[in-house]
């Protein structure tokens, strides 16, 4: 009998902020001969690096990272491009023999990645007219409107995020149907191997509120304040990032700088509480976990789970 081909694989390595997913990325890519593919919807900006967390060049310790430092800041994320040339760079790596590894907290674009997601259309009319609503009634008014259409949908973006809101009723209005009923289950185009980096709650809070510390401390503002020059502000995507809008606001005179800083942290707190919501859905993640407790053996965990589902 001729032994069966192994089905191409893909790892990812997903769970909420400050879990700890990047480190065991790029442990991962070096004991698998792999890569590193940009998960985090941030961290593909050019020049917002204090703020997401991107890893150094020396902390990446010789492993590629790639889709990162790729859109200017004055660009609108967009989920369907990210998930083209996510799929590109998993298609090089497999063709080589070789593993992907993505890894990050965006939900939607991970799944993009790796299941059969396809993305409605747009139209220009009621796109304008829901993006003139929300430049005269701010994202709350429309965050309470998605609430009512999509509670799942309302649950999973964050209330400022009002380009994700304008989006996700542009497609409510086109497709008359629920945002989150245009969301597949799980129907994977590549076959994967799912790890998600479990902490503890209060722990997982301290660790949100010592790395928000070290980014004060590393030059967040200063990072801030080149990239207002940039056009940051203007952008619709990266002004809204967490502690850039922040920053943004005390540049701007609206609240104090310790302000900004204690609003950072209460704002990366809830949203590790989404991303670990969402994450939850997914019957395919496997959990490990990632507390100061578990640091140690995480890695060599996380490297068994993938040999027994290669062998498998």
């Amino acid at each position: 009998m001729t032994p069966r081909t192994p089905a191409p694989r893909v790892i990812t390595v997903v769970g909420p902020t400050a879990a700890g997913k990047s480190d065991l990325g790029v442990f991962l890519a070096q004991r698998l001969d792999g890569e590193v593919i940009n998960a985090d919807s941030m961290q593909l900006y050019r020049g917002m690096d204090i703020g997401t967390a991107k890893l150094t060049l020396p902390e990446r310790d010789g492993v590629p990272h790639r889709l990162l430092d790729i859109w200017d800041v004055t660009e609108a994320a967009s989920v369907a491009e990210y998930q083209r040339l996510a799929r590109r760079e998993i298609d090089r790596l497999l063709a080589e023999g070789r593993t992907p590894i993505l890894v990050g907290g965006s939900g939607l674009y991970v799944k993009g990645a790796i299941d059969a997601l396809e993305f409605p259309g747009t139209d220009p009319a009621i796109r304008a007219r829901l993006e003139a609503e929300l430049a005269g009634d701010g994202p709350g008014a429309l965050h309470a409107r998605l609430a009512a259409a999509d509670p799942a949908a309302a649950r999973a973006i964050l209330p400022g995020n009002g380009r994700r809101i304008v989006r996700a009723l542009e497609v409510i209005e086109i497709t008359r149907k629920p945002f989150t009923a245009n969301l597949p289950g799980e129907k994977p185009v590549y076959e994967a191997v799912q790890i998600g980096v479990d902490v503890d709650r209060p722990e997982l809070d301290d660790r949100i509120a010592r790395r928000v510390d070290r980014m004060w401390d590393a030059g967040l503002v200063d990072e801030v304040r080149a990239l207002e020059g940039a056009g940051l502000r203007e952008g619709l995507t990266a002004s809204r990032a967490l502690g850039y809008q922040q920053v943004l606001a005390a540049l701007a005179g609206e609240c104090t700088e310790d302000d900004a800083r204690a609003e950072t942290v209460r704002a990366t707190k809830r949203f590790a509480r989404r991303q670990d919501s969402w994450f939850r859905r997914d019957t395919r993640v496997v959990w490990l976990g990632g507390g100061d407790r578990d640091r140690r053996e995480l890695p060599l965990r996380a490297l068994a789970l993938v040999e027994r589902a290669v062998t498998a």
